[in-house]
């Protein structure tokens, strides 16, 4: 599929798309003109494909400075009027919880789709998070796809909920229904509002108390109405009723598919509620759907959400029901779901024997080794950390003495051996914040490691509180040109040209000096004595010192200048192994015969490794 069909591809086609593809189609089929994130992983794809299409679709896509400031601008958006759309990860929702409670009161003009992508399991997260209760926090409706059909489809159903009754709408997915793959049959394009226009009006969008309090009691009412839609909503709907049997299930999400295929697969004469609009819950359907039954189980990942609902019903009516799920343990509370626990859950409740697995043929209890993950052959970061370890061993600083504080990024993998450089690490942002407080707590000293386009996040503030609070820390930013870790996405940093418009350069150390960090120095992790000699007077300096280590990403950024290849001189090569255990390159690699040699596949010709070696033994392949 080339990434024009998603623009160019016209009603009643069909496309074989990704979930977060068809939420692209979606932005084009809802006449959505404004778009907007902050990469994170499972939601990177949509902002990928919209930085490459947006201008000739006719979109605004920007990638903003942090979560928080991509919902300011697509509410902004929607408050003159056009149709906007801003998503990000799950722990994103962290960072723009305060305008995203607010923009839940205010309300907006034209319809907004806020798409929380979250990651049951962690697969890479930092927290499991079930964000459908950030939205009952905040008032908002929530939407929950299933699959890339849904994707598509709810978009252009949100945007017009969303525009009918003045309230953002959650699309709320998880990691397998981002990343599945399905053939999605296309709708209409309707080309969005070019531009839009902010209407002056009281109380408008001002949340002072006064008016807060009037638009508290506003959004109650249009969730009262949205209850009411919900109950009739055909995103809503029973999918299975059997008369025979009293037994019924209720579901959402992923959830529902592997509750079809097992219900499916054994024929089970079962009832099943499947909801798309699950907030506001749809109380008289869910009442109604289990007036007749007896055993209620209800599968859904992360949370017990809609399973706790369940319960009020069934309390408040004083029924007397058998309700199976998270509380009950009759399902798990953590991780995702996949077929094989939803089948074994199911079975278990309907007490139904599963057929034992033909071990000639079945393949699900073998287990891949498990790989750690680790630092890319030739990322500049590796080179960077080396030279902090060796700068700290030049000056006798004992490893007890030092404090580590890492930050979310590829350099995370920093905490690993040999380097073991990550002491405390939770969220984006927090290195220079920890490091700053670390600081006043103990005499120890203290490394803040944070990436360019994470500094440009959320590491500006704590930078500003480290240098007022008078901090001794030395913080250094790895600026590899990029913003690896989601995909290769721009940030301030660096020149970029999404969608036709070019975007201006932000300093890194014109930030830092503005901010008052006393020391601010740039070095090339490629020159390994100047970065060992700037890091020794960067852990001298008394007070902040910023050092900026510069070096392309080597997976998303072309090299400048040709590389050279390198080679091991067995001759002078005494086996030390410091470029295995205290460099550890992958491309690097012990022979049976004990012997150091080059992996050519997986070697990128950096050359950092010529650094390393004390005896020179790594030389330019002639």
């Amino acid at each position: 599929m080339k990434l024009q069909d998603i623009y160019e591809k016209k009603e009643g086609e069909k496309l074989f798309l990704l979930g977060n593809e068809a939420a692209v189609r979606g932005v084009l089929e809802a006449g959505i003109s404004f778009t907007s994130t902050y990469p994170g992983t499972p939601s990177s794809e949509i902002g990928n494909v919209l930085a490459k299409i947006a201008g000739e679709a006719g979109v605004y896509f920007e990638f903003s400075v942090n979560e928080k400031v991509a919902l300011e601008v697509s509410a902004a958006a929607a408050a003159s009027g056009l149709r906007s759309f801003v998503f990000m990860k799950h722990v994103g929702l962290n960072v723009a919880a305060d305008a995203f409670m607010s923009t839940a009161y205010t309300g907006v003009r034209g319809g907004m789709i806020i798409l929380s992508a979250d990651d049951p399991s962690m697969h890479s997260s930092q927290n499991e998070q079930d964000n459908r209760l950030m939205a009952q926090l905040a008032g908002v409706p929530v939407l929950e796809p299933s699959n890339p059909q849904e994707m598509k489809d709810f978009m252009v159903y949100g945007i017009n909920t969303s525009e009918q009754y003045k309230i953002p709408v959650m699309m709320r997915t998880t990691t397998r229904v981002s990343h599945m793959r399905g053939i999605v049959e296309l709708g209409p394009i309707k080309p969005g509002e070019k531009e839009g226009f902010f209407k002056k009006e009281e109380p408008g969008f001002t949340i002072a108390p006064a008016y807060a309090r009037k638009m508290r009691q506003e959004l109650v009412k249009k969730l009262n109405q949205l209850e009411i839609t919900g109950n009739n909503s055909p995103l809503n709907r029973i999918v299975r009723e059997s008369k025979k049997n009293r037994v019924g299930i209720i579901t959402s999400g992923v959830s529902y598919n592997y509750v079809l295929d097992t219900v499916n697969k054994y024929s089970l004469p079962v009832n099943i509620l499947k909801l798309g609009l699950c907030y506001p819950f749809p109380r008289e359907l869910m009442k109604n759907f289990i007036t007749n039954l007896d055993d209620i189980i209800v599968v859904e990942e992360v949370e017990p959400f809609l399973e706790k609902e369940v319960l009020s019903i069934i309390g408040q009516e004083g029924w007397q029901k058998k309700v199976y799920g998270k509380l009950d343990r009759t399902l798990p509370h953590i991780y995702e779901y996949n077929p094989d626990i939803v089948e074994q859950s199911l079975t278990q409740v309907l007490k139904m024997g599963v057929p034992e697995k033909n071990p000639e043929i079945d393949f699900t209890d073998i287990t891949p080794p498990m790989r750690p993950p680790v630092l890319c052959p030739g990322c500049p970061h590796r080179s960077t950390i080396y030279g902090i370890k060796k700068a700290v061993q030049s000056l006798k600083i004992k490893k007890e003495n030092i404090i580590y504080s890492n930050d979310i990024g590829c350099y995370t993998l920093a905490m690993q051996p040999p380097y073991y450089m990550a002491d405390y690490c939770i969220c984006m942002g927090s290195s220079i914040g920890i490091a700053s407080g670390m600081s006043k707590a103990t005499k120890q000293k203290i490394i803040a490691l944070i990436g360019d386009s994470t500094f440009f996040h959320a590491g500006i503030p704590p930078l500003i509180n480290a240098v007022h609070q008078k901090a001794d820390i030395m913080v250094v930013i790895l600026d590899n040109r990029v913003t690896a870790m989601t995909g290769g996405q721009p940030n301030p940093g660096i020149l970029t040209d999404i969608g036709g418009e070019k975007g201006m350069v932000v300093s890194i150390e014109e930030l830092s000096k503005a901010a008052g960090a006393g020391y601010v120095k740039t070095i090339d992790p490629g020159d390994l004595d100047n970065s060992v000699k700037t890091f020794k007077e960067g852990l001298q300096y008394e007070g902040v010192s910023v050092i900026i280590s510069r070096s392309p990403c080597v997976v998303f950024v072309k090299p400048e200048k040709e590389r050279l290849t390198y080679q091991i001189n067995q001759e002078k090569c005494t086996r030390c192994l410091i470029c295995l255990r205290q460099f550890n390159c992958p491309a690097l690699y012990q022979r049976e015969d004990g012997s150091i040699d080059i992996n050519y596949l997986l070697c990128t010709d950096c050359g950092y490794c010529v650094q390393v070696c004390p005896q020179k033994a790594i030389e330019v392949k002639k």
